[in-house]
């Protein structure tokens, strides 16, 4: 480092240089985590889920129109693979058993998605910009891949059991069987189930505060 350079650093205009890119550090941050909702404090119940953010109702709901998977199963897939959260990503796999290394896939986000089948959503769907940590794109892709489950298995979207086994498996290997000799996907796919079918009576009792919750929506008018 050169005199000139202790100097500028020095300088009462190079300390104001730094605290402004500090700060716009720590806004950078700041705005991150308001994109990124926390996830929510009571996950069994799907009622509490949607009053802490009732924006993902109304996205799981489009996601049923569009694409057919119920809103219950939807967020049960997502409580499974990611708990709600955001931007999470397979833990890295340990060299020698403690220097971390590479992760064991590409998947991120609520859904989970990896990278290849993420590119196939994007393309297929028209969601050129989608992304994986937010809510709205999560529930489409998962509307759009059980969709797809659907019309290369003939699994109904109102199995969410065998929808899971795809999820995880692929369709291709769903076809293939590939679930049947792992008993801990298999059993994960009911706890899926389990959650979906909770999820749902949940919701029968409480959905009809998330369809009016817009200011321009009046029962018994919204959708």
């Amino acid at each position: 480092m050169t005199s000139t350079d202790t100097v500028n650093r020095t300088s009462p205009f190079g300390v104001a240089l730094r605290l402004l890119s500090a700060l716009a550090f720590l806004l950078l941050l700041s705005g991150c985590a308001m994109l990124a909702p926390a996830p929510p404090e009571t996950p069994s119940n799907i009622c509490e889920i949607f009053r802490e953010q009732p924006d993902w109702y109304d996205y799981a709901r489009d996601s049923q129109e569009r694409w057919g998977t119920p809103i219950a199963t939807q967020m049960a897939f997502i409580q499974r693979e990611s708990s709600f959260r955001s931007h999470v990503k397979p833990p890295r796999d340990k060299l020698l058993g403690f220097i971390p290394w590479t992760r064991p896939s590409s998947a991120y986000g609520y859904a989970q998605a990896q990278d290849p089948v993420w590119g196939e959503y994007q393309d297929e769907a028209g969601r050129l910009f989608a992304r994986r940590s937010h809510m709205k794109h999560a529930t489409d892709f998962i509307g759009w891949y059980n969709a797809r489950t659907r019309r290369m298995t003939g699994v109904s979207l109102h199995n969410p059991e065998h929808l899971y086994l795809a999820y995880h498996e692929g369709q291709g290997g769903y076809r293939r069987g590939s679930w049947r000799g792992k008993p801990a996907v298999r059993r994960t796919a009911r706890q899926v189930a389990a959650t979906a079918s909770r999820y749902r009576q949940q919701l029968a009792a409480c959905e009809a505060e998330f369809r009016c919750d817009g200011p321009l929506e009046i029962w018994p008018f919204c959708r």
